[in-house]
């Protein structure tokens, strides 16, 4: 069971806040949405933008994995298991833990969903639970991009470990190269973001995730986005694509 809290110790404010969103959201229609897109396609910067606008949950299949596993649930156990055996976690496992993560409260209005399915396999374990529980995805969102723009957006970000703070040699230098502009400390690049470990994984998004997109496609559910342009306009593309 989830702890219980008591709302006597919530501040009112907190409390105020929450009911007004929960008011502004009632109105908002419903939305079952994927998205998907390779590495630095923009999906992470827009995912909390789409997230607030329709009330939706958020659920990145690494996080729930992860906390499925923290929280000692009955598949997060079954999980722990094949990962400390270096295995990867079977689909079913993951979509049993998917069906789990959508009966919360704040998957009410819909959800988007984030580095799940990744392959056709999993898109059609998907569909089977989707027809269990009588609901459907309403829209793939494909975060379409060239691979080398891709490229030159990972390759060149740097970031200042202690604050997070992220800069990028060509699109938001630091005023001195290599250097964070208001520690005068020296930045890192993230071992993902260089162009051996992109290459991979673009690789791999190639030959599975791919044929995803074709997938839904299919069935008219895919919506391209420019995913190269201004996060704004992606953003704006994304309502319009919703509305």
């Amino acid at each position: 069971m989830s702890n219980s809290v008591n709302l006597e110790d919530v501040p009112s404010e907190s409390i105020t806040t929450e009911i007004l969103r929960r008011m502004r959201c009632s109105s908002k229609p419903d939305k079952r949405l994927i998205l998907i897109g390779p590495p630095g396609s923009g999906k992470g910067t827009q995912s909390p933008v789409i997230k607030d606008e329709y009330c939706l949950c958020h659920l990145a299949t690494g996080d729930m994995l992860r906390a499925a596993v923290a929280a000692k649930t009955p598949l997060g156990i079954k999980a722990k298991e094949a990962m400390d055996k270096g295995e990867l976690v079977s689909d079913d496992l993951v979509v049993g833990i998917i069906d789990e993560a959508l009966k919360k409260p704040s998957c009410q209005k819909g959800y988007i969903l984030d580095g799940f399915p990744r392959t056709v396999v999993q898109a059609e374990k998907f569909d089977e639970m989707f027809q269990n529980r009588g609901t459907k995805v309403d829209k793939v969102l494909n975060f379409a991009i060239d691979d080398a723009i891709l490229e030159e957006r990972i390759t060149g970000r740097w970031i200042h470990p202690a604050s997070g703070r992220s800069y990028h040699t060509k699109f938001a230098p630091p005023k001195v190269p290599g250097i964070d502009d208001v520690t005068g400390e020296p930045l890192i690049q993230r071992k993902d973001d260089t162009a051996a470990v992109l290459k991979s994984r673009l690789e791999s998004f190639h030959r599975q995730t791919e044929p995803v997109i074709d997938y839904y496609a299919k069935k008219n559910m895919v919506v391209n986005l420019p995913a190269e342009e201004p996060p704004q306009t992606v953003t704006s593309e994304v309502k319009k694509a919703l509305s």
